[in-house]
């Protein structure tokens, strides 16, 4: 029922918890990171940070019997879904990126970017990078589309809301850019524009993620597959950082067409679950 949306109180704490305390296990895996031993600690200690939002978001709804009820209903009650959304979160991601490698062959762009990279681009001391791929999104999006997406939502229209979270999501990153070896370290080694790329990329990210969230009754699992593909297709193909540029430009076209085709969705404060 849509006053369960209400029932999202705390925006407050939670972004504050689920700031600090990621922020404290994070740059401490930074400083082990970057010592000759205790690769393995540094790993743990991402590993918690990593996990830290979720088990914030589950405690705050499990001490609310409504919030419980609401959580257990997306997680494993699956209303009626259009075909077009769940084809746009399985495939959005990867149609956006192989058309942005296409524009890219413009420019100069190498061909070789369509062949399958064969490994990730960034290390991680407890799991193989592929299994992070995997396991990241779906932690996050726990957290992320359990609670904190909604508690913005009940008091934001959606586009605000979605802003706000990606403004919130950039700076949550912050630390995993000094853990050597790991993704954002290696986008800032790389050069600042596709570090500030990816910071921006989350804009669109989000807008499109929180879209296909609620045009699926708030389906939580929707949330978590397209937070998979958009970091594992990136990973599967040998991606030019350019490409990922260009991507950024085509999301952000795709959304100018969504804002003006479907304003009242997007604009409109009241959310009413339909």
């Amino acid at each position: 029922m849509n006053m369960n949306i209400q029932q999202y109180k705390h925006p407050v704490r939670f972004y504050l918890l689920s700031t600090i305390v990621p922020w404290i296990f994070w740059f401490t895996a930074a400083y082990f990171s970057r010592l000759p031993t205790d690769k393995e600690l540094s790993g743990v200690l991402l590993l918690i940070g990593l996990l830290s939002p979720m088990m914030i978001a589950f405690l705050m709804m499990y001490v609310d019997p409504k919030l419980r009820r609401d959580l257990l209903n997306r997680l494993f009650t699956f209303k009626k879904v259009r075909p077009i959304y769940l084809f746009l979160t399985l495939f959005l991601m990867v149609g956006s990126i192989l058309l942005a490698q296409v524009l890219s062959l413009l420019v100069g762009g190498s061909i070789e970017q369509f062949s399958l990279s064969g490994k990730a681009s960034f290390a991680y001391s407890l799991f193989p990078a592929w299994i992070l791929l995997f396991l990241a999104p779906a932690v996050e999006e726990l957290a992320w589309h359990s609670y904190g997406t909604d508690t913005l939502r009940a008091r934001f229209s959606l586009f605000w809301t979605s802003i706000i979270f990606a403004i919130f999501w950039a700076i949550w990153h912050l630390p995993l850019s000094f853990i050597k070896g790991y993704y954002h370290n290696n986008l800032v080694e790389m050069g600042w524009i596709y570090a500030l790329n990816f910071a921006c990329s989350l804009i669109p990210f989000v807008i499109l993620m929180n879209w296909l969230y609620y045009k699926t009754h708030r389906n939580i699992w929707v949330a978590v597959v397209f937070h998979i593909t958009a970091g594992a297709f990136n990973e599967f193909f040998a991606t030019q950082p350019e490409s990922k540029v260009i991507q950024t430009a085509l999301l952000l076209a795709f959304i100018v067409i969504l804002l003006y085709s479907d304003p009242k969705f997007f604009f409109s404060k009241k959310y009413v679950e339909k």
